[in-house]
């Protein structure tokens, strides 16, 4: 019991940022021998030294270009037909472009335009073993390949000629990005707290999929498009409702798949963020939202499953009948320092 509770606080101790994998996006032209590599960051997702450096690089300081050239050249590497690609240009982009991304392009040449080609991505030695690479590979009049690196999978070998899109990586992708964000945890959590039996859970948990599936999806495919300055506040503010509802009005909880449901459209907006800015094409873009969604929702489902169980059981009378109160008041603090952050900086 007291291993559970620990682990419940853990979760609720993390630190304030909601996800605490960062991504970059890039992606690999390829025209005959030529490459074209570009590496696309978000600013607040790194490390205040890489941010200085890389706006050093791209204002002109050259020792600071040196050094990011250098480490770009070690963690991106390229063989065809088994013959290492040559690294040639290497331009960079500052952070201060007004959208708080800063961009390093590479391009190489190969001695072969033929064979397999092997790729290394080793970005998360450089900018931290939370760091992915979400990658998309482009062959013109080829279906493009989508691809993922991080701490455990630093490099592929791909045959340009056959090579489709891994349902894998997507679906790891979606189960990584609900199980890394706390704040879409937290709302689970709240959501279900004080969810009595097995059919509460699974009304809650159906609304709640069904509504971030239709956003996820509408956003992704570009039909819909809400600033993430507007979408990462109201998240933090659906945590606050459903927490106090919890506290002050208990009895309404069995309407709790229907604000799943509303607020679940919010959430999904959230999660699209994770897709959209990957600019894949129209075809891939369905390859990867289908994946994408169905990690989200097995991570969601493996989280229920762990804790919704000793949850109920703690809840009973007898044993630890306040816990969802108790939980739903952390909750609730954890989510009003969210929106505080969220609107303030």
């Amino acid at each position: 019991m007291k291993r559970l509770l620990a682990a419940l606080f853990v979760l609720l101790a993390v630190p304030a940022s909601a996800h605490v994998t960062s991504t970059g996006l890039a992606t690999l032209d390829i025209d005959g021998s030529r490459l074209t590599y570009r590496l696309t960051l978000v600013a607040a997702e790194q490390e205040e030294e890489n941010v200085r450096l890389l706006d050093g690089a791209s204002n002109g300081d050259q020792v600071a270009a040196e050094r990011v050239a250098a480490a770009m050249r070690e963690a991106a590497r390229f063989d065809r037909g088994d013959e290492a690609c040559t690294p040639g240009r290497i331009r960079f982009q500052g952070s201060r472009t007004g959208d708080g991304k800063m961009m390093l392009e590479m391009a190489l040449s190969c001695a072969k335009v033929a064979g397999p080609l092997r790729i290394r991505d080793t970005w998360s030695d450089v900018l931290g073993s939370h760091f992915q690479t979400l990658m998309s590979v482009r062959v013109a009049e080829r279906p493009s390949v989508e691809l993922v690196f991080n701490a455990e999978r630093r490099e592929t070998t791909i045959d340009l000629g056959t090579a489709r899109t891994g349902w894998l990586d997507f679906i790891e992708m979606g189960a990584g990005h609900i199980l890394s964000g706390p704040d879409h945890l937290l709302f689970l959590l709240a959501l279900l707290a004080l969810a009595k039996g097995f059919w509460p859970v699974v009304r809650i948990v159906t609304g709640f999929t069904i509504a971030h599936s239709i956003t996820l999806s509408l956003a992704a495919l570009g039909v819909v498009d809400v600033p993430g300055s507007i979408v990462e506040p109201l998240i933090a503010a659906t945590i606050i409702w459903v927490a106090l509802e919890n506290l002050l009005a208990p009895e309404q909880s069995r309407w709790r798949w229907l604000v799943a449901a509303v607020f679940g459209l919010i959430h999904g907006l959230g999660f699209a963020s994770g897709l959209t800015e990957l600019g894949l094409p129209r075809a891939a873009m369905v390859r990867a939202l289908v994946g994408f969604n169905v990690g989200v929702e097995l991570g969601q489902l493996a989280f229920v499953a762990v804790v919704m169980p000793p949850l109920m059981w703690l809840s009973r009378p007898g044993r630890l009948a306040r816990l969802p109160q108790i939980l739903s008041a952390l909750v609730a603090i954890m989510g009003g320092v969210w929106l505080v952050e969220r609107v303030l900086l």
